[in-house]
């Protein structure tokens, strides 16, 4: 009774925390976003350097602890998650609104059926299909709804930001099945070499580090940029750090718990918690980037939003998981 009882308090544990790290998160990314668009380039190697110098601490201690997967297969793996990362914060410099965004992300499932079916010869029920063709149509409805020209704008203005918009929707695209195929890849590998969480998460991380050097000058102007941001008192501390700097912090720590967290909840949990928590988190995020920021959100973007996470649940077939649950209670 007394273990049972301590895996139900570490379960939520890991449950409460991953979703306040996971929204904090994003919380400081949209501030960050917000106070300065053109900071994805820092944001993406900062959170790529604390994850691979935890991992290079705890995972491989140093390079004592030799790969179970060899590093040559995981080579396209490391680049195509190199350059997913880099896209999806870059699209926020083209006017992809945050509410977009996290839409568009909760928009997976689609690509990954789609990849699955034409890379792995996946055969999927007909809910499945109905699902992503309802995950697609909130893509589309929110997509267009955030297209809309703003009443305080020109028709000048209109047009440079259309254009940008569809860069930014471009780099969108890319990431949702650049992160699909991911997946794939990582199936292939785990077939072959077995699960190893911790050290994918490490060397996704590591090996890309030098490809920063190619942002160089970019990485620079944005450190400059942080550098001259007006100075904040670090509460507890008492130490005064530029604005920005503190907010980038805040994200990156948030973002190693939050990855963390959830890791740990995928050891101590059944998918159906993960995919509850996850889907919870995402609606939490999208209220406060809605009311606390103040993100423009239609009837249109309400009904696309009602449809990516209506048809994300009925991919997942959460109702039947619940009601099975309820009858073993």
């Amino acid at each position: 009774m007394a273990a049972a009882n301590f895996s139900y308090k570490k379960v939520a544990f890991c449950v409460t925390a991953a979703l306040i790290s996971c929204v904090l998160n994003v919380f400081f990314l949209e501030k960050l976003i917000s106070a300065e668009k053109n900071s994805s380039n820092l944001i993406t190697a900062s959170g790529f350097l604390l994850i691979a110098i935890d991992g290079l601490i705890f995972t491989s201690k140093f390079f004592t602890v030799k790969p179970i997967v060899p590093l040559r297969h995981n080579a396209l793996l490391v680049f195509i998650f190199f350059l997913s990362n880099l896209g999806n914060n870059l699209a926020f410099k083209y006017h992809i609104p945050m509410t977009l965004h996290m839409i568009f992300k909760s928009g997976s499932l689609m690509s990954s059926l789609l990849l699955g079916a034409l890379l792995l010869k996946r055969k999927y029920t007909i809910t499945k299909y109905v699902s992503v063709v309802t995950i697609t149509i909130g893509i589309i409805l929110c997509t267009y709804a955030s297209s809309e020209q703003a009443p305080s704008e020109t028709a000048a203005v209109t047009n440079i930001k259309y254009k940008e918009f569809i860069i930014g929707l471009s780099l969108l695209l890319f990431t949702l099945f650049a992160s699909s195929y991911m997946g794939v890849l990582q199936e292939r590998l785990a077939a072959r070499f077995g699960k190893h969480p911790r050290e994918s998460l490490f060397y996704n991380h590591a090996l890309p580090l030098p490809f920063f050097l190619f942002l160089h000058k970019d990485l620079a102007e944005q450190i400059s940029i942080f550098n001259s941001s007006e100075p904040m008192e670090v509460p507890l501390i008492g130490v005064m750090v530029p604005y920005l700097w503190l907010l980038l912090a805040c994200n990156a720590f948030f973002q190693y718990l939050c990855i963390n967290f959830v890791f740990q909840l995928t050891t101590e949990c059944t998918s159906l918690t993960v995919t509850l928590v996850i889907t919870i988190r995402k609606f939490l995020s999208l209220l406060i980037s809605v009311f606390y920021f103040g993100n423009r959100f239609t009837v249109l973007h309400w009904i696309g939003a009602g449809c990516v996470f209506g048809g994300s649940a009925m991919f997942t077939e959460l109702h039947n998981l619940l009601l099975s649950r309820k009858k073993k209670d």
